[in-house]
């Protein structure tokens, strides 16, 4: 049936089916990402305060190497920053912030993107499907028989369902990445004032 739909919808149909399938793909390689980058931040935080009020640097390192995500790559380098004073830290952190961003909004524009044009490449294989339409009426005139503008009709159609029914799961999914990106930048600034104030003390207890 569906390879049917998609022959009577013509090119445009198996460009939008291209572009679902695209998105379908960045979309799941995006959540397993976000899945194993979201940790337990309280646990994770509490971990790094009991070995670091040890004192012991080698450990807390060794825990941000075995957690994945930026979390943990941001405390690691807090925690090597950490002989650069308070405001040293703070500075480490916004730019280790600065590099994980990016990889956390990596290729959401492409599912955003899809989103927005899926419905404008839907509208164009309905004007091409029109076109059909009026090129087997000015051919046969009044006698074109209905047979031979059915396929101009599901052209038309074809397309504007199908760049509909890729355009909404699209911008359903990149509005929940977004809600996953932002729910790992929540964690990484709770995380940060916590890292800071923490090795901060340590400082501080160092100098008395």
């Amino acid at each position: 049936m569906l390879p049917k739909l998609l022959s009577a919808g013509g090119p445009v149909a198996w460009l939008l089916l291209l572009a679902g399938a695209a998105a379908i793909a960045v979309f799941l390689e995006r959540l397993l990402r976000f899945h194993s980058d979201q940790i337990n931040s309280t646990e994770f935080i509490a971990g790094i305060r009991n070995v670091l009020k040890r004192e012991n640097i080698v450990e807390a390192l060794s825990i941000c190497d075995a957690t994945p995500g930026p979390v943990a790559r941001m405390v690691k380098t807090a925690i090597l920053s950490r002989d650069r004073g308070r405001e040293g830290v703070r500075e480490a952190i916004e730019e280790a912030g600065l590099i994980e961003m990016p990889r956390l909004e990596e290729k959401l524009g492409l599912i955003a993107t899809i989103a927005q044009v899926a419905p404008l490449i839907g509208l164009f294989g309905t004007v091409l499907g029109f076109v059909d339409i009026l090129r087997e009426m000015e051919a046969h005139g009044l006698a074109a028989s209905p047979v031979l503008l059915t396929g101009g009709v599901w052209k038309a159609l074809i397309s504007t369902a199908l760049g509909l029914a890729v355009a909404i799961p699209c911008y359903v999914g990149y509005n929940y990445l977004v809600s996953r990106v932002n729910s790992i930048v929540r964690d990484m600034e709770k995380i940060s004032t916590e890292i800071v104030n923490l090795l901060g003390d340590m400082g501080s207890g160092r100098k008395g």
